[in-house]
């Protein structure tokens, strides 16, 4: 029960992530494929809609993914 409440507080709705290996899936999603959280479950499953437009349910410890930051290119002067 902690443990789902630790990962609905890391990846809330509209969490930016990056996946970086899939556990025994059938269809696969590659490495490196950038998606969006939609929820997490009562399980902690989260829930991402793929920029390569898969809908998939992630479980942490058996798929591999990370938060997505994105890099500023802005320098002040």
């Amino acid at each position: 029960e902690k443990m789902v409440e630790r990962i609905k507080e890391k990846y809330p709705e509209g969490t930016r992530i990056v996946l970086d290996k899939m556990g025994d899936d059938p269809r696969p999603i590659p490495p490196g494929t950038k998606g969006t959280v939609v929820h997490v479950d009562d399980i902690g499953t989260v829930h991402c809609n793929f920029d390569n437009g898969r809908r998939l349910g992630l479980v942490p410890g058996e798929d591999s993914f990370h938060k997505y930051v994105e890099r500023s290119h802005d320098y002040e002067r």
